[in-house]
């Protein structure tokens, strides 16, 4: 992948929130599921770790995903966002399937391979919607996979290491994405305070990050504040 040209690369952030925002809000079923899953968290009580449901794609929900790729020496910015599960989902795919379709295209997101690459398949299957080509990813070996990731390309080979988006933000002296909230207020910020637009632009603000973060581990110039366009 290192003859990857930038402009094939769509550059993505996802949001997701608990499908149930308190744990008294599960079903009986589910309830008994989300026990079972957490059985092995010794340190807390499965109630207690419902505060973390946002991560597992079997109790959560995609909000919005933050999308963004260089064009014409300009990055353009996009976030899909709502209410509505299943419509964030063909939107974002009906982009994937128009524009990102190729085997020159590639997707770009920081701890992808582990969070939102993953979490965006299971969650398109649960709402029946087929997996665009880029995501067609069952059964493929690490280097079939047409996906970047930059906290991957931190490691150096080094699985032992996770390093956020901030702190790599903070090493390369690249704006930091959390000066306003971070991803553990996402679910307040959408069921108390119902401020979409708020999620809509911290979203942003990570996949902008994400690209600077690339170039800097591709020895190029980080992106200046001139060269984003929001559409």
């Amino acid at each position: 992948m290192s003859s990857t040209k930038i402009e094939n690369i769509l550059f993505i952030d996802i949001e997701t929130v608990p499908i149930h925002y308190n744990y008294n809000q599960l079903s009986e079923t589910e309830k008994d599921l989300w026990d079972k899953k957490m059985f092995y968290v010794r340190e807390s009580t499965p109630e207690l770790q419902y505060a973390k449901a946002g991560i597992y794609a079997e109790f959560a929900q995609v909000v919005c995903i933050g999308l963004g790729f260089i064009s014409d020496g300009k990055f353009r910015t996009k976030a899909i966002a709502g209410d509505n599960e299943k419509e964030v989902l063909l939107e974002f795919t009906q982009l994937l399937s128009q524009h990102f379709n190729t085997t020159s295209h590639f997707l770009c997101a920081h701890n992808g391979k582990e969070f939102d690459f993953p979490f965006l398949c299971r969650r398109l299957l649960v709402n029946r919607i087929p997996l665009p080509k880029l995501l067609q990813i069952q059964g493929f070996k690490p280097w079939e996979v047409k996906h970047l990731d930059t906290m991957e390309m931190w490691r150096f080979g080094d699985i032992k290491n996770f390093t956020s988006l901030n702190l790599l933000a903070n090493i390369f002296n690249v704006p930091s994405p959390k000066d306003d909230i971070d991803g553990s207020q996402i679910a307040k910020v959408f069921y108390e305070d119902k401020n979409i637009e708020r999620i809509k632009t911290y979203c942003l603000k990570d996949v902008i990050t994400l690209a600077r973060i690339y170039q800097c581990l591709k020895g190029l110039e980080p992106l200046n504040d001139d060269d984003i366009i929001y559409t």
